[in-house]
């Protein structure tokens, strides 16, 4: 694949209603999802199963881009074949976590700013190397009451931006994720209002940085109910509000969007995309970023367990192709089988 400019990468990455396998767990998460099958969270482990699933049939056509957590971009497949080439064979391009978590916010302990623009060009310009093609970036905004405060939006998108700015200078996709949680009971109504404050915040910063807007991927949340609202939104909402969010605040010339799955249902992450598609009418490719959306199907049939890895990938390989068709406007639920 002779991609250049990183207006290159970002398209080819969304191109043909491919998407984005998140396989960037932290070392901790891994082990909460491997303790929930018995299995060990050894480095051994943690890399057998990702291997399987970048070995998956369906990667191939259906992912154009896998995230990976920094331990994973330097291992090697069970073969000694490097698992950045195994992700690169596939048709896919090989994409790193580059923020170092979160901590408490000044004047705000409730409330998080995302870690990490500390060393940031160093270790991109080595991740460059290493052969990844993007990067990503979590902001993580709370609804609660009176939160999230301007100060949390603020600080979080001018974070974003700035990381944004120093991965293109190491010729990288920066990949921006403001994540305004679906944790609490807040209406459709206030997740609309939220994620609008924040993708407007996010943008002006971006523009004044110098951000290309052409090379970078935004990964958004939906704007849905909170996930203890009484009243949660028909399929049909959530992808009407979802998108008049995005026509409002999201620059035509950016070239996709990747929707994170935030803690909706395999199902529900795909009928949602699907439906936007559907609707139609907007500038940017609307595509998934999915991690625990297409993993988890695939996890559960795995268990550790090798002669349980053809199953797996299986699992793995159907929801790859479901949210495809998803991001085509291609998918009914008859397909599920």
């Amino acid at each position: 694949m002779s991609l250049n400019t990183l207006e290159e990468i970002a398209a080819f990455i969304v191109s043909n209603g491919k998407g984005i396998l998140a396989a960037d767990e932290s070392n901790p998460t891994c082990g909460k999802r491997f303790d929930s099958i018995g299995v060990e969270s050894s480095e051994a482990n943690r890399r057998d199963y990702r291997e399987m699933l970048f070995r998956s049939s369906g990667m191939k056509d259906n992912i154009g881009g896998v995230i990976l957590f920094d331990e994973t971009i330097r291992q090697d497949a069970k073969d000694g074949t490097s698992l950045v080439q195994v992700i690169s064979d596939q048709g896919a391009l090989p994409g790193i976590k580059v923020d170092q978590g979160l901590k408490p916010l000044d004047g705000s302990p409730e409330e998080t700013l995302t870690q990490g623009l500390e060393g940031l060009h160093d270790r991109c310009s080595e991740y460059f190397q290493l052969g990844a093609k993007f990067t990503k970036w979590r902001a993580v905004i709370k609804i609660d009451g009176e939160l999230p405060t301007s100060d949390c939006i603020e600080s979080n998108m001018q974070a974003l931006a700035e990381y944004a700015k120093i991965v293109q200078d190491n010729n990288m996709v920066p990949m921006v994720e403001p994540e305004v949680l679906m944790d609490g009971d807040h209406s459709i109504d206030r997740c609309y209002e939220v994620s609008s404050a924040a993708l407007k915040s996010l943008f002006a910063a971006m523009e004044t940085r110098g951000v290309n807007i052409k090379g970078t991927i935004l990964k958004p949340n939906m704007v849905t109910a909170g996930s203890l609202c009484e009243s949660q939104a028909s399929i049909a909402e959530v992808a009407e509000m979802t998108l008049r969010c995005l026509k409002e605040n999201v620059p035509s010339d950016l070239p996709g969007i990747t929707f994170l799955s935030g803690g909706q249902s395999d199902l529900n992450s795909t009928a949602h995309l699907d439906a936007m598609n559907k609707i139609g009418g907007f500038p940017w490719k609307l595509s998934f970023s999915y991690g625990r959306a297409l993993q988890q199907a695939a996890l559960k049939s795995w268990l550790g367990k090798i002669e349980n890895m053809p199953s797996a990938q299986a699992a793995l390989s159907h929801r790859a192709l479901m949210n495809k068709l998803a991001a085509q406007g291609a998918w009914s639920s008859d397909l599920e089988g």
